[in-house]
């Protein structure tokens, strides 16, 4: 960052009124700039990178999409369980795209150069482990891990192999959060003490009542494939493989979906290693259709003080039936404001400082003295301290919208081509990635165990 932008920055921060269309203007300006770089930079035949989707649901057909959107990437293959998504895929990217129900295969062929891991939770680590082992760079879908215990085993993988590896938590690559973590550390909001958060939902796609398609069947489905790994086996079940975010098995609730978002955007901004405390209470409230998983939780989560900030607290919430409708929010709450992040593209900052002279206690307080008493005390308080002293300053509201048409996914992308290609860092790597997914998985632990749980985000581990 410049001179003159540090500057501004700390100039927000420490004082004066700032109308919300000139941070918007220089943030949208700042983006444009990137995107006519990023476009007129020319992409030769060895610049193109090759991938491939491993898990061509929802989240693989839309981050192939976003990658496609990155000059000089080409799709070559994608895997799935099910053949009725190879069939789409071919519909949507051509007949002669490679597909396969075997990673593995994917994994073989030399010109593939990255893949996106967008399977069920419970592939996600194996896949992305055995994918670096083999050379590819790896785009893994949060959370990186289904449990705990594979963490420290893919992080290993990733400094062993020196492959480039990036969690999909895209709102880490928004410049709406890079544009928060600057007037964070700016001081826009003083000293923070506490974070309230939440990302609700309330239709049945938010819930996970996935459509199920009509040919379903042990003969379109790979059903053996689907569950090698997990210690129960079941008999085929429709549900449990379209579904499969209900199921502890193959997914991570509510905390390891949505949480996990919400904890990679507050590490980003506030640069934490993680909490040391946490503590979940949850519900199948409404969508009791079999899940094993809760439809509503919530989460305080302690955080200690370090080198990077002082100690604070979060209060994390997700709520399957809401009627506050499908949302997510952040709110950073500070000595001298608040940041309110309205969901990846925006923020609005409410500065709210008190007067530099300390009060005398409250008018309730004074008024059960003698008429003396308060008297002496109110010329004893006009006399050490001025009227603007005495005043509340105040501020006006200082609100960022990103670019129309913006897209953090698309961002994410990005930047993980650009790593792919050139070497630069991630903007969000295994240690971060885990990071964030520890404390989420936590909460699940917590809330099945019925007690807190301690963690260490330093050494990454259950204390």
């Amino acid at each position: 960052m410049s001179t003159d932008r540090r500057k501004f920055l700390k100039h927000l921060g420490t004082s004066v009124l700032l109308t919300s269309a000139s941070l918007t203007s220089l943030a949208a300006k700042e983006e444009n700039e990137i995107r006519i770089l990023r476009a007129e930079k020319r992409i030769t035949p060895n610049d193109k990178i090759r991938i491939a989707t491993i898990g061509m649901g929802i989240m693989g057909f839309n981050d192939t999409r976003a990658a496609l959107t990155v000059p000089g990437v080409e799709l070559v293959g994608v895997c799935d369980l099910y053949k009725g998504r190879l069939d789409r895929a071919k519909e949507v990217y051509g007949a002669n795209l490679y597909t396969t129900n075997d990673y593995r295969e994917i994994l073989e062929r030399k010109d593939i150069d990255a893949v996106i891991i967008a399977t069920s939770d419970n592939w996600h680590s194996q896949i992305a482990i055995d994918a670096m082992h083999k050379g590819k760079a790896v785009y893994s879908e949060k959370p990186m891990v289904h449990k705990i215990s594979q963490g420290l085993a893919e992080i290993k993988a990733q400094k062993d192999t020196k492959m480039v590896f990036q969690v999909g938590s895209q709102r880490v690559s928004s410049i709406a959060y890079k544009k928060a973590k600057e007037m964070y550390e700016s001081g826009a909001i003083g000293k923070i003490n506490s974070i309230e958060a939440s990302f609700n939902r309330q239709d049945a796609l938010g819930a996970w009542q996935y459509t199920i398609p009509f040919d379903q069947s042990v003969q379109t489905v790979d059903w053996a494939r689907f569950q090698a790994n997990a210690k129960v086996k079941h008999d085929y079940d429709k549900n449990r493989f379209f579904r499969w975010r209900n199921y502890r098995e193959y997914g991570t609730g509510v905390a390891g979906d949505l949480f996990v978002h919400l904890l990679s955007g507050i590490h980003f901004i506030t640069g934490s290693k993680g909490p040391q405390r946490i503590y979940s209470i949850g519900d199948i409230a409404y969508w009791r259709d079999g899940r094993n998983v809760p439809d509503v939780m919530s989460a305080v989560i302690h955080y200690g003080e370090t080198k990077e900030h002082p100690a604070f607290q979060v209060t994390l919430r997700v709520n399957f039936i809401s009627g506050e409708g499908d949302r997510s929010t952040t709110k950073i709450i500070g000595s001298e404001g608040v940041m309110d992040l309205d969901d990846e593209n925006g923020f609005t900052i409410r500065k709210n400082k008190m007067a530099e002279a300390p009060g005398i206690g409250g008018w309730d307080s004074l008024s059960t003295f003698t008429e003396a008493q308060q008297k002496a005390l109110l010329d004893d308080y006009n006399k050490h301290y001025t009227e603007t002293q005495r005043t509340r300053p105040t501020f006006q509201d200082i609100t960022y919208r990103a670019p129309e048409g913006y897209s953090a996914s698309n961002d994410h992308f990005a930047n993980f081509m650009d790593s792919v290609r050139n070497g630069t860092p991630v903007v969000e790597d295994a240690v971060f990635g885990f990071r964030a997914a520890a404390p989420a998985l936590l909460c699940n632990d917590s809330y099945f165990s019925n007690r807190p749980i301690n963690w260490d985000p330093v050494n990454m581990k259950i204390v």
